[in-house]
């Protein structure tokens, strides 16, 4: 039993007296939680990181290995958040920690292009059906500003239609996501209002609110930027060829943000998985599992406007990353990734989803099983939420609202996860 509790503004730390050592013990996790929130606003540089449920939830990872990781206390878990998205194959995955090694021997950085940017670019233009020219940065939010950038100066127009989250950067718009599943209803602060003024927020499969826009700003828009609804993605079936068909109609730049897609849904990403090619495309997570790059690809008569329009970046050719990028799309290819995602992802949610109905739990999870998404029912007690995750942690899974599984999830560790899961759901009821 602790012997006191202690009260920081910005956390509840328990303090256990360890006599025989004549010394105060504090848990590691909960050290690390204060040690971020005093020094870093939100408590991490990546809002949707830092620990919402703590004790339950750990504050720190310091250590992955294939789909499972481990906190600052040692405890373990099996991954579901894989860095929120871009660890795809598994944490040291064999192939691509070596490929890092043999590159950092060589140098990291050079004030010259290395013979990586251009493999990894041909790559990449033979599978994405868009990538008739392609250039790297570092984050799926700032290719999309390049691509913006660039729609706008190829079609001489200021306006932009946003759907879905495309980046902290990109949220202009009012009615915009200013982080996933979190909506700004006035202007975003931090934005001016005449910028604002050019971006537009759109619903997901929304074709009446896009024709109204069309009708009313047509030559003004530069741009449609699309990022699926992970929920409802099978309505990108008919989605993705009626805005293909107005943004064709009126001469405006199609842009799909593959940032989460791409490498998951199919190799492409949606324009593959639905057969239907934009004029843009960003891909980031999922590329270098874990790495970070980015690619903004498109047609040539749009990227090579980049003599003008410049997006410029020391680090776009970072060979480390691009290193593993190579090792990672030969490995989707030679291994089938995609094919093992979709297998372990159905796995994971079927067993979920009958868990959910034979536990009467008001929960369900929805969408692709590559990418899907935890839902809660309207009829949901407010803090079933909070008792699910917090109980998971408990429980050794980590989860996230967007549950990916990545290569080295295999059936066996699909099995103990609902294993867990179950007992995790078990115990909401004591």
């Amino acid at each position: 039993m602790p012997d006191r509790i202690i009260d920081f503004p910005l956390l509840r730390i328990t303090i256990f007296n360890i006599k025989k050592e004549g010394y105060l013990k504090v848990k590691n996790n909960e050290q690390w939680f204060q040690r971020l929130r005093v020094r870093i606003p939100w408590g991490s540089s990546t809002c949707s990181k830092a620990a919402k449920w703590m004790p339950d939830e750990p504050s720190v990872i310091v250590r992955g290995k294939g789909c499972r990781v481990w906190d600052a206390d040692g405890r373990e878990f099996i991954d579901f958040r894989n860095g929120l998205g871009p660890v795809t194959l598994g944490y040291q995955f064999p192939a691509v920690n070596e490929a890092i090694e043999r590159q950092l021997k060589n140098g990291i950085v050079f004030g010259h292009p290395h013979p990586l940017e251009a493999e990894v670019a041909e790559i990449l233009a033979e599978c994405i059906p868009c990538a008739e020219r392609v250039r790297f940065l570092k984050t799926g939010g700032e290719a999309l500003s390049a691509c913006i950038k660039l729609a706008r100066y190829h079609t001489g127009r200021d306006f932009i239609i946003q759907i879905g989250y495309n980046g902290w950067l990109n949220s202009l718009a009012s009615g915009g996501r200013s982080l996933p599943g979190m909506t700004v209803v006035e202007v975003p602060p931090g934005v001016p209002t005449a910028l604002s003024a050019l971006h537009h927020a759109c619903g997901w499969n929304d074709c009446a609110r896009l024709e109204t826009l069309f009708s009313e700003h047509g030559d003004k828009i530069a741009a449609l930027v699309i990022a699926a609804n992970y929920e409802r993605m099978e309505e990108g079936s008919s989605f993705y060829t009626f805005a293909h068909e107005l943004t064709k109609k009126h001469g405006t730049v199609l842009i799909y943000d593959e940032i989460v897609t791409g490498f998951r849904v199919a190799l492409a990403g949606v324009q593959e998985y639905f057969k239907v090619t934009p004029d843009m495309a960003v891909f980031a997570k999922g590329f270098a599992n874990g790495m970070p790059l980015s690619v903004y690809c498109g047609k040539a008569e749009i990227m090579d406007k980049l003599d003008k329009a410049i997006v410029s970046s020391t680090y776009g050719g970072e060979t480390l990353s691009l290193a593993a990028a190579k090792v990672t799309l030969e490995t989707y290819k030679e291994k089938n990734v995609v094919a093992h995602l979709w297998r372990m992802g159905e796995q994971f949610c079927s067993g979920l989803n009958s868990l959910f109905q034979k536990h009467s739990l008001a929960m369900e999870i929805k969408g692709f099983p590559v990418c899907p998404i935890i839902t809660f029912e309207p009829n949901a007690p407010k803090d079933l939420c909070e008792r699910f995750f917090r109980s998971a942690y408990r429980h050794g899974v980590s989860l996230y609202n967007v549950p990916y599984v990545n290569f080295s999830h295999q059936e066996s560790d699909i099995c103990e996860t609902l294993e867990r899961l179950e007992e995790a759901i078990k115990s909401l009821k004591g």
